[in-house]
């Protein structure tokens, strides 16, 4: 099949593989024409996926309706906040009934408190919409490590094809309806890894980081149920898998964040330090807190990851705070 994939980061390149490994004709567009020609010459990202060779069949291409030229297939793979640019700049060139739409971003836009499929069904209409999620690193998934991602869409045909688009011996793919628990585990577990980024800057040990997945996944469950969400659907790939790889992964922006918060070091520094590289999860305890608020829906670990990282509150006070909390069945 044809497919365009809108982004030239990390996740995407590393999708962008996967599918010109299946034999996909596969074109990669990005925001930045002279980065685009620039990866097209040298065939690779250096800037979000070094040392991996780019395929010779995949395309790169600057201008967004060339690259959406017999696309049937498209791609979505920006960072959650820009996401809308990207969509204003598609709307003008996307067809409804010709494509189908596959995000992989995770995340709450700020302000607006919207997750992905709101964002894309507020500038693109009704459309045929999957979500693709799950315990992944692009690292690993270019160098083709075994993997085990969800897709899901409200209508499961349109899952099902994405299913195809990727499987192969070392991407797996199932398929659910559940857009909105798919959506929320990817989004909230990147704020528990700011957590966990936490108890290892400050060398906690093993014990915090057990009780931080578990009453992590707990939590995301229980907002997500508020919210309409399915419970099952937490404890699967794009749930409890997400957040455990993201908790304890070297990979993970969002606990390498939470591991320089721990280690004393000031939120401004550390995302001007990381450059381009984006950590979902510092503007996601936004929306996370906000959705909890509004869902009246308790969330005393997003509660204090926002307090650190926006109210200026030390990690030790936080932990403490969570700990001396009143006692509460499981």
């Amino acid at each position: 099949m044809k497919i365009t994939v809108l982004s030239d980061g990390a996740w995407g390149t590393a999708l962008a593989c996967v599918l010109v490994n299946n034999g996909h004709d596969v074109t990669m567009w990005g925001p930045f024409p002279e980065y685009i020609e620039e990866m097209k010459k040298s065939r690779v990202n250096t800037k979000f996926l070094p040392g991996v060779t780019l395929d010779e069949r995949l395309k790169f291409e600057a201008d967004i309706a060339e690259a959406l030229r017999d696309s049937s297939i498209l791609l979505l793979a920006s960072p959650s906040q820009y996401l809308r640019g990207v969509l204003d700049k598609l709307k003008t060139v996307f067809e409804p009934a010709k494509h189908l739409v596959i995000n992989v971003a995770k995340g709450i836009e700020v302000d607006t408190w919207l997750r992905m499929s709101e964002v894309v069904a507020s500038i693109l209409g009704e459309c045929r919409y999957v979500v693709l999620s799950g315990p992944s690193h692009a690292e690993e998934v270019s160098r083709k490590v075994p993997t085990l991602v969800v897709a899901a869409s409200k209508d499961i045909k349109n899952a099902e094809i994405v299913r195809d688009l990727f499987m192969n011996d070392y991407f797996r793919v199932y398929s659910t309806s559940d857009i909105l628990s798919v959506e929320l585990g990817g989004a909230l577990k990147n704020v528990m890894a700011i957590a966990a980024g936490i108890i290892d800057g400050m060398k906690l040990g093993d014990n915090p980081k057990a009780a931080l997945i578990t009453r992590g996944i707990a939590e995301m469950s229980r907002l997500g149920v508020a919210l309409g969400g399915d419970v099952q659907t937490f404890s699967g790939l794009s749930g409890v898998g997400d957040l455990i790889v993201t908790c304890c992964s070297g990979h993970s922006r969002n606990r390498h964040v939470g591991e320089c918060l721990g280690q004393g070091q000031k939120l401004d520094r550390i995302i001007a330090d990381m450059g381009m590289v984006v950590a979902e999860g510092v503007v996601t305890a936004k929306g996370a807190k906000h959705l909890s608020e509004t869902a009246n829906v308790e969330t005393p670990i997003i509660n204090e990851i926002y307090n650190v990282l926006y109210n200026n509150k030390s990690a030790e006070t936080a932990i403490r705070e969570l700990m001396t909390r009143s006692p509460k069945h499981e």
